[in-house]
């Protein structure tokens, strides 16, 4: 029976209420002004629109938090009540932002979410001129990089998901086919397997394979080819999936295709089994990074080794260097080194995982090895 999308989850109310305690606490006397996005879904489990009218949650130093949302866009935040936030309404001719500024009472410094649209920054700041303006980003982070058991299990459901995506290319990937069509084809898999939608599709085949943000296009799939294929979206929670397997199509044209693909999977795997509490971000790219450089592959590994995620694909914590972040329990993120040989032919491996109280788990388990498709 094939598996359908399911319509979208909110966390438990006491959840949430505390995320918003938390998020106060956090700010220490900064007040929060978060606008719709992956971090209004994490503090009151809706997103929410962007648009020219103001809908923005604030949370003060003190005193109660409060959605302003314009009145027509208030039935769809009906349920916020019960997590002790007000709803402030306003109509068209009503300046939402004194609302906002209001409802902050004067705060010296606010802290405003990183991708809230420059129209209501700047009408924030106006309402407020004598305050501080700063990002929100540093404060949310810190709730949001370290998962709780419903955020775990979310992934654990969304790594599953794709894992059934991967488990089928085999039914789709030949040569005559091009990429388009075959993405078309696991875009639809995408949701039927359990995700809501298909957030990105990559199919690089031969040397697309060389470029690791290369999406789709036209060219024919040919017998010999290696093709990274790169996928993922959310489930109905908001948590996303992210996973890259790489296949052949045939035996390889490339006579160095096995030895190169056995060093990207023992960087991979040595990435993966660096992972830990204590550990710092820098130390998993490092693993990975340093196998890698010793085959004499170092010049073709150009992108960091992972990325945090959860609401959003990308999120902190990021696997990099220069990222002296002690990894903690709860974090999560990909495990993605790859090599590119441009014009010729690319390689990506990647899992994401959590780091448990003693080592790490991994949401997703299809096999490591190159996928040769007969």
């Amino acid at each position: 029976m094939a598996r359908r999308s399911a319509l979208p989850s909110v966390p438990d109310a006491a959840v949430l209420r505390a995320r918003l305690d938390r998020a106060r606490d956090t700010a220490a006397g900064t007040g929060l002004v978060i606008a719709p996005g992956s971090d209004l879904r994490y503090l009151i489990g809706q997103p929410g629109g962007s648009f020219e009218r103001l809908t923005a949650l604030v949370i003060p130093a003190d005193g109660v938090p409060a959605l302003v949302v314009p009145k027509l866009e208030a039935p769809g935040f009906e349920g916020i009540a019960q997590l002790g936030v007000d709803i402030v309404t306003w109509v068209d001719g009503v300046d939402p932002y004194n609302l906002a500024a209001e409802r902050l009472g004067g705060a010296d410094r606010v802290a405003v979410s990183d991708f809230t649209p420059a129209l209501h920054v700047l009408g924030i700041r106006d309402a407020l001129p004598k305050a501080e303006q700063v990002l929100a980003g540093p404060i949310v982070r810190e709730l949001r990089m370290r998962k709780d058991t419903a955020e775990i299990d979310a992934l654990r459901k969304a790594g599953a998901a794709i894992d059934r995506v991967h488990a089928r290319v085999g039914e789709w990937l030949r040569p005559g086919r091009t990429e388009a069509e075959v993405g078309a084809d696991i875009a639809a898999a995408i949701v039927v397997e359990g995700h809501t939608e298909a957030d990105f599709v990559i199919v690089g085949s031969g040397p697309n394979g060389a470029s690791p943000h290369h999406a789709l296009s036209d060219r024919v799939i040919e017998a010999g080819d290696v093709v990274v294929v790169d996928i993922g979206g959310p489930v109905a929670e908001g948590y996303n999936s992210d996973s890259t397997r790489t296949y052949a199509v045939g035996t390889p044209r490339d006579a160095d295709v096995a030895a190169t693909y056995a060093v990207l999977q023992e960087a991979q795997q040595a990435a993966v089994d660096a992972v830990r509490p204590g550990a710092t971000a820098e130390s998993i790219d490092a693993a990975a990074r340093d196998v890698i450089a010793a085959a004499g592959f170092g010049d073709y590994f150009i992108h960091r080794t992972g990325h945090g995620i959860g609401l959003d694909v990308h999120e902190e914590p990021y696997i990099v260097a220069g990222n002296a972040l002690p990894l903690e329990e709860g974090m999560a993120f990909s495990v993605e080194p790859g090599i590119y040989q441009a014009g010729r032919w690319g390689a990506r491996i990647e899992d994401i995982v959590v780091v448990t109280a003693d080592g790490v788990e991994s949401m997703n388990n299809q096999p490591h090895e190159l996928v040769v498709l007969t």
